[in-house]
């Protein structure tokens, strides 16, 4: 296959995925891989993934009548279809659709011979990523994780991105249940994993915080000796993950003796001052990102570059040229001195006692007011974990919480038992909290936003905007 085309021809999907040809012309080339029948192209290979809302193999008729060359479909859904329904187009037939894609992808990375920097970890994942494109950019030609394609359909269809003139790919890797990061790992076979810290996510999935930390280390399994793990040493979990890699650690922190590490200098709304140290270098760094964990995902990305070979000036560039992302800290100045804190991209603990920590920095002498709807995927720990985000809230001196969804109560609990006044506490939709806060914002006030991607705090964000 030639890399420096996109081009597949049936005989590299049939090596790649171990498929079966079920019938149509062997000599075609496809042009692109595409698993939606919404943005096919004329010549792609459709692969008919089956997910949670739609089966792939519901929309074969269409994405053939939209020019598409072949289908690779799975072999239980050809026994249901007729030669003569099949027509003269290409079928080719595998075991497992979801995993034939991933076996796409993974082809087409080792073919490219491009260098992989895969990133996992509970917070901070998709900031680390756009920091460590943005460092290594400075050097390299980089392919980057878009948005967040990074499960098991959106990395194979980065992947399938690669071209000759890429010289590394930086990759972020996401689950919910063990075994995902496992199989990412082996489709992107990376040569850096860097894992940014261990907290309690998706523990609907895992049962516990350990169970994170576990799922989280079938990355450095997959590394093996030859690999290079990029580690955050103030988070101890991920010390625990490091004492058992067998290859190359790179560690990074701002607490503890780390190879790469930070001061913290000055906190502003609109950027994170630091002193980077790597080794005996030195540099002052202006993030563009305020707040703690800003600075944990930089030092995480310089560690990459450092490891890399860059220059420390390179890793300075790199860093300060990258830019909030929406949703994720995005501080928006509101009409009347009212500053508005946009964190609603998605919530658990640590995430959100992070946001809380860099609200109460931010605000200086103006008021803190925490604006929070669900975190999702807590399982059995859910109650807890929003009892327990409304004792802290309280405790950081938050001036009003106001709490939507179905813990709202359980957090507004939590409040109350840390000893903050019931008239601070506003429990309703999102509707009646921007009703209420529209009257009772003033100069100097700090409204933080948070709450899972389910709970659509983000509306309560366009709201504010709009008021």
């Amino acid at each position: 296959m030639p890399t420096d085309s996109k081009t597949w021809s049936v005989s590299d999907v049939l090596q790649a995925t171990g498929g079966r040809l079920v019938g149509g012309n062997e000599d075609v080339r496809f042009q692109g891989v595409s698993t939606d029948s919404r943005t096919i192209e004329a010549g792609d290979l459709f692969v008919a993934v089956e997910g949670q809302k739609y089966d792939g193999h519901s929309f074969l008729q269409e994405v053939l009548r939209s020019g598409a060359l072949g289908v690779l479909v799975a072999e239980s859904y050809i026994s249901k279809i007729s030669p003569v329904a099949r027509g003269e187009e290409l079928w080719i037939a595998v075991p497992d659709t979801l995993r034939a894609l991933g076996d796409l992808a993974a082809f087409r990375c080792r073919k490219s011979n491009v260098s992989v920097v895969a990133i996992t970890g509970t917070n901070g994942k998709t900031t680390t990523k756009e920091m460590t494109a943005a460092v290594l950019g400075q050097v390299f030609k980089v392919l980057k994780t878009p948005g967040n394609f990074n499960n098991l359909v959106g990395l194979p269809l980065t992947l399938f991105g690669l071209s000759d003139s890429h010289e590394w790919a930086v990759l972020e890797l996401a689950m919910n249940h063990p075994g995902e990061i496992r199989r990412l790992s082996e489709i992107a076979n990376p040569d850096i994993g860097v894992i940014t810290n261990i907290e309690a996510g998706h523990l609907e999935g895992v049962k516990d915080i350990d169970g994170v930390m576990e799922a989280k280390g079938e990355l450095l399994e997959e590394l093996g000796q030859d690999g290079t793990a990029v580690l955050n040493i103030d988070n101890r979990r991920v010390c625990r993950l490091a004492e058992r890699f067998g290859g190359r650690v790179v560690t990074f922190g701002i607490h503890n003796s780390a190879e790469v590490s930070a001061t913290p200098v000055s906190q502003t709304r609109s950027c994170s001052s630091f002193d980077l140290s790597l080794y005996d270098e030195r540099v002052r760094v202006r993030l563009k990102i305020p707040g703690k964990g800003a600075i944990y995902n930089a030092l995480a990305a310089a560690a990459v570059g450092y490891r890399v070979g860059l220059s420390i000036e390179d890793v300075k560039k790199g860093l300060e040229s990258a830019v909030p992302l929406p949703g994720r800290m995005e501080i928006s100045a509101l009409p009347g001195g009212i500053h508005l804190i946009d964190d609603t991209y998605n919530a658990n603990p640590g995430s959100v006692a992070v946001a809380i920590e860099t609200l109460c920095t931010l605000k200086g002498g103006g008021r803190g007011i925490f604006v929070i709807g669900d975190m999702m995927e807590l399982g059995q720990h859910a109650q807890d974990a929003h009892q327990q985000i409304g004792m802290l809230a309280a405790r950081a001196g938050m001036a009003a919480i106001y709490a939507t969804g179905g813990f709202a109560g359980t957090v507004a609990e939590g409040a109350r038992c840390a000893g903050m006044d019931q008239r601070k506490i506003f429990v309703g939709s999102q509707d009646q909290i921007v009703e209420v806060l529209k009257g009772g914002l003033g100069p100097g006030d700090w409204v933080l936003v948070k709450g899972s991607r389910l709970a659509a705090m983000d509306n309560v964000v366009k709201m504010l905007r709009n008021r």
